[in-house]
């Protein structure tokens, strides 16, 4: 099963109350845990801050099932998500998101012109290389535009590439992804032509705000 699959299948059984939780293993040593019922929550602890800071149109990269689209709509605020998981769209549009089947790689819809980036719950992982998501990143911002984005803990060991997915039932397949800890932020900044504005930290999870330099 590829990793796609298996993201898919877990979105299925998370809405259905179903234990859903599946690792990803990187030939380093390290290991991410997700936990699609989190994403499946109306609210997760630590995303109210970071949902403040989305003052503007905001494009969800990743959104999964809709929890920050969601409630950026419900506030009142434009937002579009987008999830490469059918099954993720189909969950964030019951929910009142407005959301697109896409990857961040392919053509987006009001590219250079996004006032807010969301790259939430380890999607700074996406595509397995954080320096070419970033630069993606920066193409779809408008010039003074912002990204928000979730950080592996400081300390924790930075890996990216293709790791493989366990899922329960002994499912799994390859996944392009990459653990990026908030002491490795600096050096990808500083690579991708981006500053940073702030970082925070707030229920065990940790952030941090950059624009275009």
């Amino acid at each position: 099963m590829n990793a796609v699959a298996v993201f898919e299948a877990a979105f299925d059984r998370a809405a259905s109350g179903v234990p859903a939780a599946f690792t990803a293993r990187h030939p380093s040593g390290g290991v991410l845990r997700f936990d699609p019922a989190v994403w499946c929550r109306d609210a997760t602890a630590g995303d109210t801050a970071l949902l403040d800071r989305c003052t503007g149109p905001t494009l969800d990269v990743g959104c999964g099932p809709g929890r920050l689209t969601g409630a950026l709509i419900g506030a009142g605020r434009p937002a579009l998500g987008i999830d490469i998981s059918a099954t993720a769209v189909r969950l964030a549009r019951r929910r009142g998101a407005v959301a697109l089947q896409r990857d961040v790689f392919d053509p987006v819809p009001g590219t250079g012109r996004w006032q807010h980036l969301l790259l939430a719950d380890g999607n700074v992982g996406i595509g397995g290389d954080p320096y070419r998501l970033l630069r993606r990143c920066r193409r779809l911002l408008a010039a003074d535009g912002q990204l928000h984005a979730e950080f592996a803990p400081p300390g924790t060991p930075a890996w990216s590439g293709t790791a493989t997915v366990q899922a329960p039932g002994g499912t799994g397949g390859p996944l392009r992804w990459a653990c990026v800890p908030l002491d490795g932020l600096p050096a990808l900044a500083e690579a991708t032509a981006m500053r940073v504005l702030d970082t925070w930290a707030e229920a065990g999870r940790w952030f941090a705000t950059l624009a275009l330099r």
